[in-house]
């Protein structure tokens, strides 16, 4: 089974920076995008960032400027880097890959990992 593991979340300071990370393990043949969606309460979940295999990324207007996606594939990780928090940007944030499982291209599966709350307050 694949799954996706969110870490880094924690309450910070607005202005203050975190770095998400989430792994990917299992069965898994091959990881196409990968990104990071956040969920406020009272909201829907919305797209934050997302990076193709090759580097190609894709932000909310909201963080652009701020927040850095990156991805090592060697480790089937992405990550997160969110400087200049704001207390909007409090959110549980998802990880998210759509990525083919087991040993060939027979099964493409969109992972959710658990989620991670950021807390933004001073």
């Amino acid at each position: 089974q694949v799954q996706l593991v969110e870490s880094g979340g924690g309450l910070v300071q607005p202005g203050g920076s975190l770095r998400l990370s989430c792994a990917a393990s299992g069965s898994i043949f091959y990881i196409n995008t990968m990104g990071w969606y956040r969920q406020a309460p009272g909201k829907q979940r919305e797209l934050v960032a997302d990076i193709t295999p090759n580097g190609i990324t894709k932000y909310a207007d909201s963080v652009k400027g701020r927040f850095t996606i990156s991805r090592d594939n060697a480790k089937n990780t992405v990550y997160l880097q969110m400087n200049s928090l704001k207390p909007e940007d409090t959110a549980v944030y998802y990880c998210n890959a759509d990525l083919y499982q087991g040993n060939w291209y027979s099964s493409y599966l969109e992972v959710w990992g658990q989620g991670t709350l950021v807390t933004v307050s001073s």
